[in-house]
């Protein structure tokens, strides 16, 4: 490259090591709440598509629904393990069944 003049570099002012560790924060829930939230649709999916039980499989697009929005606005990773939990319990018995 050209070398016609003095190498400006873009300098922050302050230490926003917070705020990164915050975003990485962030980004680890929001991908955990998401893979969950897939998951969850992925076996109401299987309940309705694949074993054939629509009216079951709509409790658990509910409760997948219910479990990231609550997730999402507490900012707390219980109400996606309790979501999938209920989604895997209602897809064993009814593979079960």
């Amino acid at each position: 490259m050209a070398d016609h003049g003095p190498v400006e570099y873009a300098t922050a002012t302050g230490n926003d090591y917070p705020a990164h560790e915050q975003t990485y924060e962030s980004f680890v829930k929001y991908s955990f709440d998401g893979t969950i939230h897939v998951i969850n649709l992925l076996l109401g999916l299987t309940v309705g598509g694949v074993l054939g039980h629509w009216l079951t499989a709509i409790p658990v697009f509910l409760i997948a629904i219910l479990g990231l929005v609550v997730a999402l606005g507490s900012g707390s990773k219980t109400p996606s393990y309790v979501a999938f939990i209920l989604s895997f319990l209602i897809f064993g018995f009814t593979a079960l069944s």
